[in-house]
């Protein structure tokens, strides 16, 4: 059998680990509209299929996560968007 190739590779990623980096690079671009939707995207992929309607996820973000909702956060006060 052949290792896999990109191809494979490819679609193995998740969801969430394609929709990180778009927004990385929206972040890296300071485009603040395309970074928030993104994160937005990057949330409901990581917290659907999680339990009923009281389901409370209790677990930590990633660290790149945790870096890109800091990097957002630094566009939005620059930007002086409140939220």
């Amino acid at each position: 059998m052949a290792p896999p190739g990109p191809e494979l590779d490819r679609r193995m990623i998740r969801l969430s680990d394609r929709i990180l980096y778009a927004l990385e690079l929206a972040l890296e671009q300071e485009d603040l509209q395309l970074a928030e939707t993104l994160a937005r995207a990057l949330e409901m992929s990581l917290t659907r299929h999680t339990g009923g309607g009281d389901f409370v996820e209790r677990r930590d973000y990633p660290p790149e996560i945790e870096s890109a909702m800091e990097s957002l956060a630094r566009i939005r006060k620059k930007h002086n968007v409140i939220r």
